[in-house]
């Protein structure tokens, strides 16, 4: 599928904050970075992920090594697998509960750390899209980044539904919380899932008969109040839900918000260049 970007190429540069940047997959906004028009602000507390983050994008992009939270002090719970690390301690009974969860989750040492707020971050600027994946504490990053959230058009952070992490909040309260900040529910692109022991589903250990565990949730800034933003925000939201969500029809309601504000005739332009192919996600 093309880039939205060759319909409004005028878009400015889309500022991307990502907590928990590790390079475990690809992140969704890749192919924005790789075209040039998007920049990051990482952070990544592991040495080692931070470095690979580093190396990857260069200078171009900034990482900081801060755990972020809710800029109290907390314990970093190290495991055996660098991704599983969190500020809340694992949940063992329950992780021994399903194939292949406590074996990447093993506590190895528990760490005092100091936690950085993203709302005292002086210089982190006007973002658009926030991602995080940080193991049970996107809420706290979320209510100590009130300001980012407050120019974000589009968030992708990883929810748990059942408490892999010992207190832990849980969709629900993510999911009230980013509400309560102006966002819609958009999509979760898969789900996380395990079998309960000992069974095996269809022979693959990390797969599952029906529980679901966890997931990505996408949310978009409320697209019942599109004509509060600006043309430029308008431009950055289309791109975004074109080339990351693959949301067709909520990128043409965003440009026809565009059009109302510019005068332009954009979103007919965009209607028909879709119609000469296959929609696929």
């Amino acid at each position: 599928m093309w880039s939205m970007l060759e319909v409004i190429p005028e878009t400015p540069r889309i500022e991307i904050l990502d907590v928990g940047a590790s390079l475990n997959d690809l992140p969704s906004y890749q192919p924005l970075v790789d075209a040039g028009r998007a920049r990051i602000t990482g952070f990544e507390p592991n040495p080692g992920e931070l470095a690979k983050v580093r190396a990857k994008y260069g200078a171009t992009h900034r990482f900081l090594p801060d755990f972020v939270g809710d800029g109290n002090p907390a314990v970093f719970h190290e495991t055996n697998w660098a991704l599983t690390g969190s500020l809340y301690e694992p949940n063992t009974p329950l992780l021994e509960k399903f194939q292949n969860l406590a074996e990447l989750t093993t506590p190895v040492a528990a760490h005092p750390v100091r936690t950085t707020r993203l709302d005292d971050v002086a210089d982190l600027g006007d973002i658009d899209f926030i991602k995080i994946d940080v193991q049970g504490s996107e809420l706290a990053v979320f209510k100590g980044g009130r300001r980012a959230l407050s120019t974000a058009l589009m968030v992708q952070a990883e929810v748990e539904f059942v408490e892999l992490y010992r207190g832990q909040p849980l969709f629900a309260d993510v999911d009230i919380f980013l509400r309560g900040q102006g966002f819609q529910f958009h999509s979760f692109p898969g789900f996380g899932s395990r079998a309960f022991k000992p069974m095996v589903a269809n022979g693959d250990i990390n797969s599952t008969f029906g529980q679901i565990l966890w997931s990505d949730a996408f949310y978009v800034r409320d697209w019942m109040a599109l004509d509060a933003l600006d043309a430029a925000k308008l431009r950055k939201y289309a791109v975004l839900v074109h080339d990351v969500l693959r949301a067709y029809d909520l990128a043409h309601l965003v440009l026809a918000a565009l059009d109302r504000r510019t005068g332009a005739n954009v979103a007919a332009d965009y209607l028909g260049r879709l119609m000469q192919g296959p929609l696929t996600r």
